[in-house]
């Protein structure tokens, strides 16, 4: 069995098995990950990524990250800083947030590529639909939390395991550049690691404080 890419525990097994991937699950944090032979090389994930048409104008998509927009902004102080992580090809989020007097800056390991806002703070870090891209989560968490700072927010927007069975007909699992997949075990797990508030908001919106 394979190391869990998120917390390197050795104490895996067999979580599932489809006609494309063998997903594997962590008796530590209960992360699902998919077989690292089974993964995409960067070449043809960056092929994937190009076909979104993530369109700033598009309503329906504006809508879709109101999700994380609205909730982030309740709990942030006006006129802070963030950085929008994972961005995409066509940044929306950080757009809506800039609307509401937030300072924004950028990353995206393909179509932003400016590493200098990496070696900043911010008072909020988001991160939509991309954590179940990672192939190294365990690094680009302790990033996360270094990008924030103290009592600043991390927002993440991802969807759930729930159990084997609703996997075995889960559509986002089939998503051949989805590799690892959190639960609300996972997260309660790094929360009380990292010493971080938690607060589940709707099904796939996930907000974790930084201590003071």
């Amino acid at each position: 069995m394979h190391d869990c890419p998120l917390c390197q525990s050795n104490d895996t097994h067999h979580y599932f098995e489809d006609k494309l991937r063998q997903y594997l699950e962590c008796s530590n944090c209960a992360l699902v990950f998919v077989d690292p032979a089974q993964r995409l090389d960067a070449q043809a994930e960056k092929a994937h990524y190009d076909l979104h048409e993530n369109d700033p104008s598009d309503a329906g998509y504006r809508r879709f990250l109101s999700r994380m927009a609205e909730p982030i902004c309740q709990r942030i102080s006006p006129n802070s800083q963030g950085l929008d992580f994972g961005c995409g090809p066509g940044p929306t989020l950080s757009l809506m947030l800039e609307e509401q007097g937030h300072a924004m800056e950028l990353y995206d390991i393909y179509y932003h590529q400016e590493v200098s806002v990496l070696d900043e703070e911010y008072d909020f870090v988001t991160a939509t639909e991309v954590i179940e891209h990672l192939y190294r989560p365990d690094k680009v968490w302790q990033q996360w939390l270094n990008l924030v700072k103290p009592g600043g927010w991390l927002g993440i927007m991802t969807k759930m395991v729930i159990d084997v069975e609703a996997f075995a007909t889960w559509h986002y699992k089939n998503d051949i550049t989805h590799v690892i997949f959190f639960s609300h075990a996972t997260f309660e797990y790094l929360a009380e690691r990292d010493k971080l508030e938690l607060e589940f908001v709707g099904t796939d919106i996930i907000l974790l404080r930084k201590a003071q």
